[in-house]
């Protein structure tokens, strides 16, 4: 008899599965993901669960036993899931499969718990535990999935080129678990990759997306986007990217490799935060630095222009990326646009004035663009990294202060556009906006404060030299 880890199967569900194996003489295991992370000591809320059967019907029956609720049963594709306190349960028949060369969805057949183990991506994910009560908690690992646990390592069950050619996510997924788990990927498995990249155009958009999301929150998400570089996936699925690697000397003039520095970025600002949106701001806040480098013979490789370059590529890059297109990606925008200019604040002086305009284009993104500029402090020269922190800690404090005393952040004047009309008795004007611009010009630069009265005399003074009349001159 094999080890039993019953352990791992405390879980009320597992209990009311088991009985019902039994009663109505029915296999069935717990299989995949719950599996793997129980071994690694890994948190999972979502368990697969196979039924030598009929999936749904079983999972009815588990269903009514629990006293659940909402069943959702999808016949096309032969499961069922409901949710069970902290826990998302799934229910499948066991299966085989087959495929055709242009589609990653199977033709499938019942099959055995074997079938089904060969069907999965990999040996770790193949991994079951028994759960009908004569054997419950065996471990059913016919490939040394378990013995792969515990060599770090990502290996399939099947040859990796039919595997990969048959469904070409798993060569996206193969490369968010070596990230996500820091394993290595078997080198013939790499290679089987590598051999074939072409094939993930049959995978949609989306589902790319959401591997390359699972990626960016992972603890160091430059290990996936090496993998996806050294497996040939990159210039498939996002060459802007790819754009950035490459170093090129002229006249003894080099330049920094831009995909290596950007992954450093990003890597630095994940010790920071677990924003993925924060995380993608860092991946693209240099995007455009391929198209505008220049070589200039005085001062060597510039990149003039490329954080406004960069800014109005996030929408295209999202979109193709399938990523949302609302808040998010303009967050992201905002964040690309302003990258430069706490940088420019810690190597010019820090005025009162410049601090003002980064706090209203900022607004409340502020924090995060300083954890940003923050993350983009790179350098091998100890001694720079360190002045550079020293005189940003400073930038720090000037925004605080001055946001303490002049209440910047995403202010619009104290005069409205509505009190400029009532005040002259007139309509929608150009003259409107123009005062509406100087007043909050001055208060930016520092010659009004940002209060009501100043910014009314303002407007007065502005208004009399367009030759507006108030009403009560009229």
């Amino acid at each position: 008899m094999s080890e039993t880890y019953s352990h791992f199967l405390q879980h009320p569900v597992f209990k009311v599965v088991s009985e019902l194996c039994s009663q109505q003489n029915i296999p069935a295991y717990v299989i995949g993901g719950y599996v793997r992370d129980a071994m690694l000591g890994r948190p999972c809320k979502d368990i697969d669960i196979v039924v030598v059967g009929d999936g749904p019907e079983f999972a009815s029956l588990v269903a009514t036993k629990l006293r659940v609720k909402n069943l959702s049963i999808y016949k096309r594709y032969g499961t069922a899931h409901f949710r069970y306190k902290d826990l998302d349960v799934e229910f499948v028949g066991a299966r085989k499969e087959s495929y055709t060369e242009d589609s990653r969805k199977p033709s499938t057949l019942p099959g055995t718990l074997r079938d089904d183990q060969l069907r999965r991506d990999f040996t770790i994910n193949a991994l079951a535990f028994n759960l009908n009560q004569e054997h419950f908690g065996e471990l059913e690992d016919p490939f040394n999935g378990l013995e792969d646990l515990e060599k770090e390592i990502l290996r399939t069950p099947l040859d990796p080129i039919i595997t990969y050619s048959d469904d070409p996510l798993r060569m996206m997924r193969a490369i968010r678990f070596a990230t996500q788990l820091d394993f290595k990927i078997a080198g013939p498995s790499l290679q089987a990759i590598q051999q074939q990249p072409e094939r993930i155009a049959i995978v949609s958009m989306e589902r790319i997306a959401t591997e390359l999301n699972k990626i960016m929150s992972s603890e160091k998400p430059s290990r996936g986007f090496h993998l996806l570089k050294a497996s040939g996936l990159l210039p498939h699925i996002f060459p802007e990217l790819l754009a950035l690697s490459g170093v090129e000397t002229i006249n003894g003039h080099s330049h920094k490799d831009n995909f290596d520095h950007t992954l450093e970025v990003l890597d630095n600002i994940c010790i920071h935060t677990d924003d993925l949106w924060l995380r993608w701001a860092a991946l693209l806040h240099d995007i455009a630095k391929p198209p505008t480098k220049r070589y200039d013979p005085q001062t060597g490789w510039t990149f003039h222009g490329h954080e406004e370059l960069g800014a109005r590529m996030v929408p295209r890059i999202f979109k193709k990326l399938k990523l949302p297109l609302d808040g998010k990606m303009k967050y992201v925008q905002k964040l690309v646009r302003l990258h430069l200019r706490p940088i420019a604040l810690v190597k010019g002086s820090v005025t009162d004035s410049a601090i003002r305009r980064l706090l209203s284009e900022a607004g409340d993104d502020i924090e995060d663009l300083m954890t940003l500029c923050s993350a983009d402090i790179t350098s091998k020269n100890e001694f720079k990294v360190k002045r550079y922190r020293k005189n940003f800690e400073l930038v720090g404090e000037k925004l605080k202060q001055v946001e303490e005393k002049d209440r910047i952040r995403n202010f619009q004047p104290p005069v409205t556009g509505e009190y400029i009309m009532s005040y002259y008795g007139i309509g929608p004007c150009a003259e409107i906006g123009i005062i509406k611009s100087a007043i909050k010009e001055a208060i930016l630069e520092g010659k009004i404060e940002n209060t009501f009265e100043e910014a009314e005399q303002e407007m007065i003074g502005l208004a009399n030299n367009l030759g507006l009349v108030p009403v009560t001159a009229k």
